[in-house]
């Protein structure tokens, strides 16, 4: 091996990173008809005779309810949600929230990615910021909006006075969907009640939701978020009611970057909103 060979390290890294992204095949510098290739080979096979029926299983035993870990990743997605809400109700802080979320079973994205992303920034803060779900960067630091998107974010908050020390940063949903693909409308069901309880315990006086998915999830609404950014919302926390302001996601802005100017009239709207007190 030459000194400016990569090393295992490096190979499997490499591996894992195209795993992440969804990679399920490998391809060469030579074609193939995948799809010959398996009529040959089940051409080749001899019919096999067909197995006897086997008896019929015993019917399963209802799950504890009481139990702290959830169902299986395999639970019906009305039973993972039923779940959630059991457990997010038990948390009275946010620590045993967390705690309740690294145990919880029933939602499959627990499964596939390296770390649950829980929130980062001051729980105490008067403004709590609410994305979609974490990406790659937010997956392997265990923390929301570390990437590029979070980068933006940092210089949207700063340019009206915020940054993490006085804003509070999660996600609706708290596991990284394989691929950095959208999650599913049954992962957020099941991830909601922890939301919730989440922006119980932290009490802002303002919700901020980034995209679409918070904005629907949180707000109720089902118009785009190009037609409800800008809007404010009343949101019930449990305690009280507070002031939801819908916005563009980072990410959205990377790509569409002409869209900042909306952004911006959104970020100096909550700052006005600040500035005027509870």
């Amino acid at each position: 091996m030459t000194d400016d060979a990569p090393d295992r390290s490096d190979l499997l890294a490499y591996l894992d990173f195209h795993v992440a992204s969804g990679v399920d095949a490998v391809l060469d510098e030579v074609p193939h008809d995948r799809f010959a290739e398996s009529e040959a080979k089940a051409a080749a096979r001899p019919a096999a005779a067909l197995p006897p029926v086997p008896p019929p299983a015993p019917a399963p035993r209802p799950p504890s309810r009481g139990s702290t870990f959830g169902r299986s990743a395999a639970a019906e997605p009305g039973e993972a949600a039923d779940d959630a809400r059991e457990l997010a109700r038990a948390a009275g802080s946010l620590a045993e929230l967390e705690a309740l979320l690294a145990r919880f079973e029933s939602c499959p994205l627990r499964f596939t990615a390296k770390n649950l992303v829980f929130a980062d920034g001051e729980p105490s803060a008067r403004v709590m910021f609410v994305g979609e779900a974490p990406g790659a960067d937010e997956d392997r630091v265990g923390k929301p909006f570390m990437g590029r998107s979070g980068q933006l974010l940092d210089r949207m908050m700063a340019a009206i006075g915020l940054d993490r020390s006085n804003a509070y940063v999660g996600n609706i949903v708290p596991w990284r969907p394989p691929g950095n693909r959208s999650p599913t409308p049954q992962e957020v069901a099941t991830c909601k009640p922890f939301i919730e309880r989440q922006i119980a315990l932290a009490d802002p006086d303002i919700l901020v939701c980034l995209g679409g998915v918070a904005t629907q999830t949180l707000a109720g609404t089902r118009d785009g978020i190009l037609k409800s950014r800008g809007r404010w919302f009343p949101y019930q926390t449990g305690r009280r009611e507070i002031r939801l302001l819908a916005t563009l996601h980072p990410a959205y802005l990377l790509r569409q970057p002409l869209q900042k100017r909306l952004a911006w009239r959104d970020f100096r709207a909550l700052r006005a909103a600040l500035d005027a007190g509870p």
